[in-house]
């Protein structure tokens, strides 16, 4: 049986360069998808205040002061205060979206699976 050192094949530079800038590519359209295709949360719910004061909009001293320092009135306040996020969940997309996790997952562990075992043999070779 031979003994010399195993020796990975090797990428030029240019297929790093191009893997790299692929994957950058990937991971900037994921994560960019769900905003262009409007999958992203339910928006935002505003609820309105008819006479605006610190109270009505839930603040108590301490919070009206610093709301001041900062230059805002009970009525430039009250849409950030009671602007909220809708965190409700569409469970369509969350079965769609569990799909997609576990069948990348499952490819990859295959794919890995299959490399790992032709190197085990191209080193070792089959077993008898």
């Amino acid at each position: 049986m031979s003994t010399k050192p195993y020796r990975p094949p090797e990428q030029s530079k240019a297929g790093q360069i191009f893997d790299s800038v692929f994957l950058l590519a990937l991971v900037y359209v994921v994560l960019f998808a769900p905003l262009v295709l409007g999958l992203t949360g339910g928006g935002t719910t505003t609820k309105t205040v008819e006479q605006p004061t610190w109270e009505a909009l839930g603040q108590n001293e301490t919070m009206a002061a610093q709301w001041e320092k900062l230059g805002y009135t009970p009525e430039s306040a009250a849409e950030i205060i009671t602007t909220r996020f809708d965190y409700s969940i569409n469970p369509l997309a969350l079965i769609i979206t569990a799909l997609v996790i576990f069948g990348y997952f499952f490819f990859v562990i295959r794919f890995s699976d299959r490399e790992y075992r032709e190197v085990i043999d191209e080193r070792f070779g089959r077993k008898k």
